[in-house]
Parts: C-alpha cells; sequence; structure tokens
C-alpha cells in the first residue's frame, strides 16, 4: 500500500487577486450590457424605416385630391402608426420591457400615478379606468409609472351638450359685430344721385 498523498496548504487569495477577480467581472458585466444596448439599437433601425414611411403616407394624405384617395392615404397611415407600434412593442418584450396592465385594477401608488379622477355609479372606488399615459416594467421594477384616472362614487357623468352655432365676433374688442351707421355726409351723397335727380326732373316735366 502506499502512503496518501499529503494534503497541499493552500493560503487565501490575497487582497490583489480578489480586486483582479472583480475587475473581470465587472468587465463582463459592462462587455454585457453594450452588446445588448448595440442589440437594441440596431433592432430599432427599422422602426425609423416604418416612421419614414409614415410619414410619406401622411405627405400623401395632405395631398389627395379626391375623398376616396383621402380615404385610402388615411387607412394606410392607420396601418404603418399600428405596426410601428407592434415593431417596438415586440422589441421591448425582447429585452424584458412590458406595458403595465392597469385598466380595472384598483390603483397601487407604488406603480402608479392618478392624474383625475371620474364618477362611476358601479365599478369600486379607486378602481383604474383609462390611462393617460402607459406606463412600462422591466423585468420586476417599473421603469416608467403609468399615470391613470380612477373611480369615485357618483352617478355617470352626462354626455356633453353639442355646442351652439357660434356668434360672429367683431375682430378688435371682442363685441359682436354691428351693422355700420350710415353717417349725414354719406346720406346727402346718396340724395344727389344722378338717378335721384333724373327722377325729380321726370316729375317735373
Amino acid at each position: 500500500m502506499t502512503d496518501p498523498a499529503p494534503a497541499v496548504a493552500t493560503s487565501p487569495p490575497s487582497e490583489v487577486d480578489k480586486l483582479r477577480r472583480r475587475v473581470e467581472g465587472l468587465s463582463r458585466k459592462r462587455d454585457e450590457s453594450e452588446a445588448r444596448l448595440r442589440d437594441l439599437l440596431t433592432a430599432l433601425l427599422p422602426l425609423d424605416d416604418v416612421l419614414a414611411d409614415t410619414r410619406r403616407r401622411a405627405g400623401s394624405l395632405q395631398e389627395a385630391r379626391s375623398p376616396r384617395e383621402a380615404v385610402s392615404a388615411a387607412i394606410a397611415l392607420s396601418e404603418q402608426v399600428d405596426a410601428a407600434q407592434r415593431m417596438l412593442r415586440s422589441e421591448l418584450a425582447q429585452h424584458d420591457v412590458v406595458p403595465v396592465d392597469v385598466m380595472g385594477r384598483v390603483v397601487d401608488p407604488a406603480e402608479m400615478r392618478v392624474v383625475g379622477t371620474e364618477p362611476h355609479p358601479t365599478w369600486p372606488e379607486g378602481t383604474v379606468l383609462r390611462e393617460k399615459l402607459t406606463g412600462f416594467r422591466l423585468g420586476g421594477a417599473v421603469l416608467r409609472a403609468p399615470r391613470v384616472v380612477i373611480s369615485v362614487p357618483g352617478p355617470a357623468p352626462e354626455p356633453e351638450p353639442e355646442p351652439e352655432p357660434s356668434v360672429t365676433i367683431a375682430a378688435s374688442g371682442g363685441k359682436r359685430a354691428q351693422p355700420q351707421r350710415t353717417t349725414r355726409s354719406q346720406r346727402r351723397r346718396l340724395q344727389h344721385k344722378p338717378s335721384a335727380w333724373r327722377g325729380r326732373r321726370s316729375r317735373r316735366t
């Protein structure tokens, strides 16, 4: 039988070794972050192409010569906007950035910002009725808090009445435009028109 090899004594890592390992770890994290940022920016370049085409279609809408051309251009423009948003949302989701789902939930001050209230006859107080600004979450943290309108007790608001026909307003002073009165000198000139003199001469003869 052979005797077991004697255990080799190992000394704890020195402070220099600890610092070197820490620097190497930070360098790896920096490289990974730069790679993710580059991938994100590269993926967003096609979105710029879509927005450029959307701007072109918006110009076509303004230059439409008939209602049919205007409707066709408006539909194409709407489709372009939807496509751009879907592309952006999909790319954000690849990087773990997703919208915060708030509709119908009870308001959470930790991740939502209340910007308005509205009476509602059936929904519980503090329920999110609609979003003013979409919020986003990065992983488990809130990247941007959504701005929401919440319900309060009370009857539903009545629909706003249709606006009445506007009254013509004078350009200066903001007062109603009044018919201009004929001045005395203008009345005298009207009385001495040639047609009036011809009428008088015919009556004399």
